[in-house]
C-alpha cells in the first residue's frame, strides 16, 4: 500500500472525528506488518487533556485486535498545513518501535518521516 492510499484512509476517517471544541478534525489509517490497517480519529473531551488523538485511537484498536507490528502511520487533516503527531503520540507510538509516518493536511502535499527522527530520545523503562 502506498504513501496517497493510506493517506486516502485516513481522510476517510475524518467525518467520524469528534472536535466540538477545536473544529479540527484528523484521521489516522495504521498499517500493521502483515498488511491490515485500522483507522482512529480524533475524540475531543470539555477536560482537554482527556482527548484522544487519531494517532492513538487507530494504535489502540490495532492493539485490541491483537497486533503489535506497525510499518507507516498515515494522519491526514482539514488544515492547511501537515499534521504532526504530537509528543504524546511520538512516545506511545515508540512504544512498539519503528515505523514510518506520513502526513497531509488539505493540500496533496505529503511529508514522511521515520519515528525516530520525530522523537529521537523516547522515554524507556528499563526493568
Amino acid at each position: 500500500m502506498n504513501d496517497h492510499e493510506l493517506i486516502r484512509l485516513a481522510r476517510e476517517a475524518l467525518p467520524f472525528a469528534y472536535a466540538p471544541y477545536s473544529g479540527y478534525r484528523v484521521g489516522a489509517a495504521l498499517l500493521t506488518v502483515e498488511g491490515r490497517i485500522f483507522q482512529g480519529v480524533n475524540v475531543e473531551n470539555a477536560s482537554y487533556g482527556l482527548t484522544i488523538c487519531a494517532e492513538r485511537a487507530a494504535l489502540a484498536a490495532a492493539v485490541a485486535a491483537g497486533y503489535s507490528s506497525f510499518a507507516v502511520l498515515a494522519v491526514a487533516s482539514e488544515g492547511e498545513s501537515e499534521p504532526l503527531p504530537c509528543g504524546a503520540c511520538r512516545q506511545v507510538l515508540r512504544e512498539f518501535g519503528s515505523l514510518r509516518v506520513v502526513v497531509a493536511g488539505k493540500k496533496e502535499k505529503i511529508l514522511s518521516f521515520t519515528l525516530e527522527d520525530l522523537l529521537p530520545y523516547p522515554f524507556t523503562f528499563e526493568k
